[in-house]
């Protein structure tokens, strides 16, 4: 079918055809009493009959520009097809499907491809328009059992009595295409979405005296000349910081039940109360999750996650990827998720249940019965703040380095309560120095060598972990996790005996829903993160003189629109490094958030 527009031939799709039969034959039909039904016409775009005449008479006009011999396509045998679904090129999405499947399956009069496709965005040729107009109105015939003078005189009526509104659909419906054709050739999928949260963080941080830390800074442990852990004393209070991170995800389905992630992150933050931090416990105590650069320098733009996930049938779903992140499928929490609820690195999370943040590997979900899932797990370490990743690095690759195998049960005893088993096997590499520890080290906290300052081989770790969320009123959540880890240490040292560093730890908190605006949640949480039990000797760092660091934190999320929100926090941190005689330090944190 063709339209012209001054001395242009504007080609008609197939798609738009089938609308155009489909509309015809819903106002004959209507005349006749027949059976063709109309009611599905009512939101999809009318194409009037007149429409149709209109292009017929266009397309008579436009043979003094194009002729019969130039227009005509090579002959194609076209099949039979009984259902839509023989069509390999029609998908649930296209525009014209339901078009399609009434014509095709309900009257019978459209053809396909003998290769099994429509071509519905190919131009077709008059002859085409003809052969398909023709056998359609053989059909509505057949059902109306033919039309009357009187009926034809009545659909001239009509179109005469409604050309105004007749002329403002064709406008409206002429206006419609060219929007979705500007909307094709400007946008930037029709499978992807853009999604993002903007977090901001302003900080204060005080302690009420000089707080004793191990190592000589942050990153760096050592040994003293005794062997003893060098211990620094910091005197001052970090200045008031204003930081940003942001977080954009690019979602892709080609199916509908899959989906392809990839998430960029950039941010400029280095948490304050890092200055007070042992070597190896760099944002753990009082550290807001989101006051932090994303990668390892400020305001670099990296790829935080990477990865493909999938079904399997109805009751398995994978994902896998080079950069999977962990926390997505295991040690959830509705009441620490870190955008509503507890929102520290320590409390947002297990502190010992994982050493790979992000990694290169493989997730399965199985959804064993109606109320429990078992999810299975192996990644390698591909975290994006780490120097050198061990997953794409050829000396160590996918099994060399750092590695994790998770397995989760889950358990949904009532629609309120939920109950999570989880067990970590760890491979731990040692770093360039021989020691165990830092950001990829849990169940460890700090950092660890031989117990002489001898460099390690590496460590392997067991770590169990109980995790729990339960609502038993509206208004009321409840949350805990208990961990508990085993750190076996491989020495180098000939005649030196392998170590074992034993820890657990332990979260209870109090949730509150609606607090003073609907939406919002309110948190308050109790921490023991690093609870050395056993092989205190063998940490260079973190196992502070022997004492239990806790934590008290209270975070507030206030929903102001659906997307923006002020979440206030205040951190409370006692027995600071594991140091029993370190004074209480304070952390204050007042939170924006923006998605989009």
């Amino acid at each position: 079918m063709a339209r012209v527009a001054g001395d242009v031939l504007t080609p008609r799709s197939l798609g738009f055809f089938c609308k155009v039969l489909l509309t015809t034959g819903a106002w004959l039909g209507g005349l006749g009493g027949s059976v063709l039904a109309s009611e599905q016409l009512v939101s999809e775009p009318i194409v009037s009959v007149a429409d149709v005449a209109e292009d017929a008479a266009a397309s008579r006009s436009a043979e003094a520009v194009t002729s019969p011999t130039t227009d005509l396509l090579p002959t194609i045998d076209l099949a039979q097809v009984t259902s839509v679904n023989e069509l390999d090129d029609v998908l649930p999405t296209d525009w014209a499907y339901t078009a399609l499947t009434r014509l095709v399956e309900e009257y019978g009069c459209l053809e396909g491809y003998p290769d099994g496709t429509f071509r519905g965005n190919r131009a077709m040729t008059r002859y085409e328009f003809a052969a398909g107009l023709n056998a359609c109105l053989d059909v509505i015939i057949s059902l109306t059992g033919g039309l009357e003078d009187s009926d034809l005189e009545t659909v001239q009526r009509l179109q005469e009595d409604f050309a105004a509104e007749l002329a403002s659909i064709r406008s409206r419906i002429d206006a419609l295409e060219a929007d979705v054709v500007t909307l094709e050739d400007t946008q930037f999928s029709t499978t992807t979405k853009l999604r993002g949260r903007v977090f901001s963080n302003l900080t204060g941080v005080t302690a009420s005296g000089d707080v004793q830390a191990e190592g000589i800074n942050v990153f760096a442990p050592a040994r003293d000349a005794l062997g003893d852990p060098l211990v620094r004393t910091i005197t001052d209070d970090p200045e008031v910081t204003f930081s940003y991170l942001t977080w954009l995800n690019l979602l892709t389905s080609f199916t509908g039940e899959d989906r392809l992630i990839l998430q960029l992150a950039v941010g400029d933050a280095v948490a304050a109360a890092n200055d007070f931090a042992s070597a190896g416990l760099f944002n753990t105590f009082g550290t807001p999750f989101t006051a932090q650069q994303g990668g390892r320098l400020e305001d670099d733009v990296i790829i935080r996650e990477a990865f493909y996930s999938f079904p399997l049938g109805d009751k398995v779903f994978v994902t896998a990827g080079p950069k999977v992140n962990w926390y997505r499928h295991f040690d959830n929490n509705k009441y620490t998720f870190l955008v509503t609820g507890a929102n520290s690195f320590n409390s947002s999370g297990g502190t010992q249940v994982n050493a790979v943040d992000r990694g290169a590997g493989v997730v399965v979900e199985w959804d064993v019965f109606d109320k429990v899932e078992l999810s299975l797990g192996y990644l390698a370490e591909a975290t994006e703040f780490l120097p050198n990743s061990s997953s794409s690095d050829s000396s160590r690759g996918l099994f060399g380095g750092t590695n994790t195998l998770t397995a989760q049960l889950e358990v949904f005893p009532t629609d309120d309560l939920a109950l999570r088993f989880l067990y970590n096997r760890t491979e731990l590499e040692a770093n360039a120095s021989g020691f165990v520890g830092g950001a990829a080290s849990e169940p460890l906290y700090g950092f660890a060598d031989d117990g002489f300052g001898g460099p390690l081989d590496g460590a392997t770790a067991d770590t169990f972990l109980v995790n729990f969320d339960w609502q038993p009123a509206d208004w009321l959540g409840l949350f805990g996790r208990y961990s508990y880890g085993s750190t076996n240490l491989s020495a180098i040292t000939p005649g030196r005996p392998d170590g074992e560093v034993n820890a657990q730890s332990l979260q209870l908190g109090l949730a509150f829903h609606d607090f003073l605006k609907e939406g919002s949640l309110a948190t308050i949480s109790y921490l023991r993160p690093f609870d050395v039990t056993d092989g205190r000797d063998f940490l260079i760092s973190g196992g502070g003189d022997g004492a239990v660091q806790e934590e008290i934190e209270f975070s507030y999320r206030y929903p102001v629109t659906n997307n923006f929100a002020i979440v206030p926090s205040v951190y409370w941190i006692g027995n600071a490094n594991n140091f029993g005689d370190n004074p209480d330090i304070y952390v204050f944190n007042l939170q924006t958030q923006f998605s989009f």
